[in-house]
């Protein structure tokens, strides 16, 4: 009887691996143009996205270079121009040179009597959460201390209670505020303690610390403990 020829595993390999090289050569020749287009597509988009990074930095540069120069008209009394200017780098890419024209242009507005630009920029400022917490806090408390007057005392404690912790950073002016709001309502015990604490709180400015000691002293709170301090 005659024997099946025999079948190497080399044989088999070699068969395998043709076949696989036609899958293959077929598999570029019914999607070789659509492969073609998909490369030159990933490479510009990879182009696109290095070049507009690129162009973030250089413009952040550019923005920077026109602050500089915004500040050095600003000293030399020569501001016609300056308000547009922040207001145009007010929308920049980049957060610092932003967060920068932004308190420049309230700064400047609160020079010129400009009350309700400076509040609204401020509050811009507090209300961006792209911000970092110490840009915001900070506008948050130079609009209400620009508003104090026109807000009812609530207004105020509840807008300022996050920061009027001992130890926070605007504990000093915060607290300062919100013990003043207390006394619009009649609260002087509890504006009393607060001032109080105040002024036991040596992270908080000498000037405030000072201010808080005698108010508190007028609303029967002693804080001489925390005395003496630089004038």
């Amino acid at each position: 009887m005659a024997q099946p020829p025999d079948i190497s595993d080399t044989f088999v390999r070699e068969v395998d691996e043709n076949l696989r090289r036609d899958r293959v050569r077929d598999f570029f020749k019914e999607n070789g143009t659509w492969l073609v287009v998909g490369v030159i597509l990933f490479l510009a988009a990879c182009g696109g996205i290095i070049w507009y990074q690129q162009h973030r930095v250089e413009r952040a540069e550019g923005h920077v270079e026109q602050l500089a120069q915004i500040y050095k008209d600003i000293s030399t009394g020569n501001t016609s121009a300056v308000p547009k200017q922040l207001d145009d780098l007010s929308k920049s890419s980049s957060k610092s040179v932003r967060a920068s024209a932004m308190f420049t242009r309230a700064a400047l507005a609160i020079q010129q009597n400009d009350q309700k630009t400076a509040i609204s920029t401020y509050k811009s400022i507090a209300d961006d959460s792209s911000f970092p917490d110490a840009y915001r806090n900070a506008a948050l408390i130079r609009q209400t201390a620009l508003e104090f007057d026109q807000l009812q005392p609530q207004d105020i404690i509840t807008r300022l209670q996050p920061l009027t912790k001992a130890g926070d950073p605007w504990f000093g002016s915060a607290g300062e505020m919100t013990a003043l709001a207390l006394v619009k309502q009649g609260k002087n015990a509890e504006a009393g303690q607060l001032f109080a604490a105040i002024a036991k709180d040596k992270t908080v400015p000498a000037s405030i610390r000072n201010r808080a000691i005698q108010i508190s002293g007028t609303l029967g709170v002693d804080s001489s403990a925390a005395l003496p301090l630089a004038q």
